[in-house]
């Protein structure tokens, strides 16, 4: 949204607070940043937000303060009106504790412009984020919009979609089926444009997340930065699979050339636009790219790769690798040990480019890094929370804590995104099984078979098959 790493809005990592700006930073808050909705909306552009929103903000002003017109999110309990409970999928109150589902799903918790949005069992929330997208574009197709479209899909838990193809029935539950309904939607997406006559004159612009859970979400490794790029429009020359090296700060730039907007002078801004590579002027973009977690930071050009991992009581870890043309991993030599001169003088270069980056550190004052020995974050990390979401979380009374038992603990461990649910693929991660195995106990202990493992499911029937 900015166009900027973090080392220049303060937000070198999600989780922990010690790579967060501090509460008292104005940097904590997004509105005090210059973002692309901003951006845009200076220019005349009508702007909106949809799906999710995991940044600062209360209501009133919540996305609005961002420079967005309107917005339908998926929200959070700390995201509502003061009076407004939302009944989860089994109508039990709450939102991170509902329970036999996920509330961006099936009966959605949803805010709008400001105002919660009552929905029902029936209702499947990409379908409710794709019908505001598609609404927003015809109210706006006389002037110029940009939209914002931060699916939900394919985010564990995986539950079951609606079938396409039968009305009232539903996909199973699984990454394909999310997958392939992600795809439907934006099949439906593109035809509505084609429909209301906007489809020569907007550009679609399809981004993917950080990784999938379980293969690389949450990993400082390139498979958990790498995603896929795909633009339509005009202007864009079709067809053109590029080898280039692009990162997401290039967004902000290309949205400010197609829209001949000239970027203020009083920030500094990381990325560079894309426009001409995509019109086919060139076939290269940029030198490097650049990604970082927390303390943990990666490296590429166009044929290596350096990967430091997050640190593990104060100690770093890097791996150096010779990509060749590979650009998926699969044909990668880990030169780390080398002394050939090549790679030698490789190591030079990325390290040159390293010392003109603020290397990212933890604020141990404020919260201490909290990495075990397997170099993942503690799951009990209130801390990196903001304090109103602090504030949100049950308290018990006076009762004293009871300690976790073992089938808890690794519950804990796996749910990589403290969802409260297992996806597949966070559950396969930690069994040291095959996925064939793995996938044979997973839909054993799913029970509601819902997609995901909830801490119950995952606790009890660990303990029967120990």
């Amino acid at each position: 949204m900015t166009g900027q790493y973090g080392f220049r809005n303060g937000y070198l990592g999600m989780h922990d607070a010690a790579f967060l700006p501090p509460e008292s930073s104005p940097q904590r808050d997004i509105a005090q940043h210059f973002t692309h909705a901003k951006l845009l909306q200076g220019a005349g552009y009508k702007t909106a937000h949809v799906g999710k929103w995991q940044l600062s903000g209360r209501l009133p002003s919540l996305v609005y303060e961002a420079g967005f017109d309107e917005y339908r999110m998926w929200a959070y309990d700390e995201n509502l009106p003061p009076d407004i409970r939302h009944r989860g999928q089994d109508g039990q109150v709450g939102i991170r504790q509902a329970r036999g589902g996920d509330t961006r799903y099936w009966w959605p918790c949803l805010m709008e412009n400001g105002a919660y949005v009552p929905t029902e069992v029936s209702d499947f929330g990409p379908d409710l984020f794709h019908d505001f997208v598609v609404d927003f574009a015809r109210r706006h197709k006389d002037q110029p919009f940009f939209i914002s479209y931060n699916s939900v899909l394919t985010h564990g838990p995986r539950v079951p979609t609606p079938d396409p193809n039968q009305p009232g029935e539903r996909w199973p539950a699984g990454l394909k089926s999310n997958l392939e309904y992600l795809d439907h939607l934006m099949g439906r997406l593109l035809a509505a444009l084609e429909t209301e006559g906007l489809a020569q004159n907007t550009i679609v612009l399809f981004l993917g997340d950080n990784g999938t859970g379980g293969e690389g979400k949450g990993e400082v490794r390139e498979r958990g930065a790498r995603v896929p790029c795909i633009v339509r429009g005009p202007g864009v020359t079709p067809g053109i699979v590029s080898r280039a090296l692009a990162d997401v700060t290039d967004i902000l730039p290309t949205l400010a050339e197609w829209a001949g907007v000239t970027l203020p002078n009083d920030r500094v801004f990381d990325g560079q636009s894309l426009v001409p590579l995509l019109r086919g002027d060139r076939q290269t973009h940029r030198k490097w790219i650049y990604s970082h977690l927390d303390d943990g930071r990666i490296l590429r050009d166009s044929r290596w790769l350096l990967e430091i991992d997050p640190s593990v009581e104060g100690k770093l870890r890097e791996q150096f690798f010779d990509c060749g043309e590979c650009r998926n991993g699969t044909e990668y030599k880990d030169v780390t040990a080398s002394r050939d001169p090549e790679v030698l003088s490789a190591r030079a270069r990325f390290a040159k480019i390293l010392a003109s980056i603020p290397e990212p550190k933890p604020n141990r004052e404020m919260v201490p890094q909290r990495r075990g020995a397997d170099g993942r974050l503690d799951k009990a990390k209130t801390a990196g929370r903001s304090a109103a979401a602090t504030d949100q979380l049950p308290k018990a009374a006076d009762a004293p804590a009871k300690p976790k038992q073992p089938w808890t603990i690794l519950f804990d461990k796996r749910d990589m995104d403290g969802d409260e649910q297992l996806s597949w693929e966070e559950y396969h991660e930690g069994s040291g099984r095959n996925a064939a195995e793995s996938r044979k106990l997973f839909e054993k202990w799913d029970l509601n078979k819902d997609g995901s493992l909830s801490r119950d499911e995952f606790v009890s029937m660990g303990v029967k098959a120990k």
